[in-house]
């Protein structure tokens, strides 16, 4: 099972473009609210019906927890003990754990970034080299080591394509992204 953590303020195409390609290759994938609320607000005012609650992940089921961006999305996250322990739990068990954009900020602040390759905002950049983590500016998304980053929210098709690789294999992702028409 996969899990996307949706909180309030987070980056819609973030979200909903790596929801859209896992699912068309039969991926099962919970989106899955910070709060009791199942409907969350994107930054963009995009309302996103959850399909559960944090409370209710299955954490011997995850293979992947996904970090969609959006400043008010990574201040939610990083508001939440429970979200940020889950995050810490998920690297620690040697499951995949994917970020895009902002999102690579909560990996910083959980202190799991030193020596990994990883790519983010720009904006954010000097967060995620003050944890030590070996920043990439030059790709759109980087997979070290299970934990996938992508640059922002002009990357997400990218950034979905790599979570299938990694779930699912390259064959299965260049397949759909030959699918899609997407070059």
């Amino acid at each position: 099972m996969v899990y996307m953590l949706l909180a309030e303020g987070f980056e819609e195409i973030e979200a909903i473009a790596p929801l859209d390609l896992l699912r068309r290759v039969d991926i099962e994938v919970s989106t899955v609210s910070l709060t009791d609320d199942l409907p969350v607000r994107g930054g963009h005012e995009i309302v996103v019906q959850a399909d559960t609650t944090l409370d209710k992940v299955d954490f011997a089921a995850l293979e992947m927890l996904i970090l969609p961006g959006g400043v008010g999305g990574v201040e939610s996250i990083a508001g939440s003990p429970a979200a940020m322990d889950l995050i810490l739990r998920v690297r620690k068990a040697g499951k995949k754990l994917a970020a895009i954009c902002a999102a690579p900020t909560l990996l910083a602040k959980l202190d799991i970034l030193s020596g990994i390759a990883v790519v983010c905002h720009p904006s954010v950049s000097d967060k995620i080299m003050a944890a030590d983590g070996d920043f990439q500016p030059e790709l759109s998304v980087v997979n070290d080591n299970d934990l996938i980053t992508g640059k922002a929210a002009g990357t997400s098709i990218d950034f979905g394509l790599e979570l299938v690789a990694a779930l699912r294999g390259r064959e299965t992702a260049d397949k759909l992204r030959d699918a899609i028409y997407y070059e």
